[in-house]
């Protein structure tokens, strides 16, 4: 007799009603009784759990797409998103770490061939300044981080970002104290500077004096080796990016900036070195160089042409030294620009 009183197995769709009434229980948080409390923060935990089952299969199956989609339409549908984000705080680790995992997905899901989290946040944006705010609290920082990395994959979201007035705070945040939030803020900082190709690109144009003074000063010139090794990496994968050809000619035109670069070349930190000279050799390949960068290579030249000398890689590289040897070549045959009559 049990059998015929089985309960029908949820759906999809089901699973997410049930999260967003549970959601808004816990926004609520009205409920006196403590033991009623944790009992809904229980089954929130396990509706989580199933909607991540769902999205990435386990250990016996495979995501099954007709499932995803119904999901994945039923979440944004209404604001069950912004819930969670909301909420993400009030849970226990294992369901904060199951809601980044579903959210992370939900950016990636097609349905009809569509990625409808991206209409959803469009007319979602103010979302965006809460992940990044995350940042500033050290239980959801990595949480919320990993989040809007995933949300950023939709260009909408990065060019929010990037023009958003919290994005100076990522010069801030890569420097934070706590190693992993640093660094997790540093591979958000990176997915928004080069993912995104013409957006980054009207960006820095756009906001070439702040940007590259936040820049230069606090993350090339920072007493932090990872900080500084990280972000002459990047710079170099920012100006040899062919979209960003009139910022890159830009910078390269600046006395301040071949000051920095040339100090990042006497640094002890090969890799540092290394990157710096990727950089470096902008300077001087530059067809059209000022003549303060002409005067400065030439005052110089004795101290670059022994440093480069003595630079070598670890492992042979053809590569790395045939450009060293055409940078050499450049900077001994330098003649001073002379001033117009």
């Amino acid at each position: 007799m049990k059998s015929l009183f089985k309960s029908k197995p949820r759906t999809p769709a089901d699973i997410v009603r049930h999260t967003r009434d549970h959601l808004l229980f816990v926004e609520r948080n009205n409920e006196p009784r403590e033991s009623k409390r944790e009992e809904k923060m229980s089954e929130l935990g396990k509706n989580i759990r199933e909607l991540k089952s769902i999205l990435y299969g386990n250990s016996e199956s495979e995501p099954v797409a007709e499932a995803c989609a119904q999901l994945t339409q039923e979440f944004f549908k209404e604001n069950t998103l912004r819930l969670l984000i909301k909420c993400l705080p009030k849970l226990n680790l294992e369901a904060r770490k199951d809601a980044t995992q579903v959210v992370a997905n939900l950016q990636r899901q097609q349905v009809h061939s569509k990625l409808i989290a991206s209409d959803y946040l469009e007319k979602n944006l103010d979302l965006m300044n809460v992940l990044i705010v995350g940042y500033e609290n050290p239980d959801m920082a990595l949480h919320y981080g990993a989040m809007l990395r995933e949300c950023i994959r939709h260009q909408i979201v990065a060019s929010y970002v990037l023009q958003s007035p919290n994005m100076k705070k990522f010069f801030d945040y890569i420097q934070l104290p706590n190693f992993d939030i640093a660094a997790d803020a540093a591979a958000t900082f990176k997915e928004l500077m080069t993912r995104h190709k013409s957006t980054v690109a009207d960006f820095l144009s756009k906001n070439y004096e702040w940007f590259f003074e936040e820049y230069n000063s606090k993350l090339l010139e920072s007493p932090n080796y990872i900080t500084k090794r990280q972000a002459v990496k990047l710079l170099g994968d920012m100006l040899l990016d062919r979209s960003n050809s009139a910022v890159m000619t830009r910078y390269v035109s600046s006395r301040d900036n071949l000051r920095i670069l040339m100090n990042l070349l006497r640094e002890e930190s090969k890799s540092i070195q290394i990157e710096a000279f990727h950089v470096f050799k902008l300077f001087v390949a530059n067809k059209n160089k000022p003549a303060e960068i002409i005067g400065i290579l030439v005052a110089n030249r004795n101290k670059l042409l022994r440093l480069l000398g003595d630079f070598k890689m670890e492992k042979p590289d053809e590569q790395f030294d045939a450009d060293k040897a055409q940078v050499m070549r450049e900077i001994a045959a330098l003649e001073p620009k002379s001033s117009s009559p």
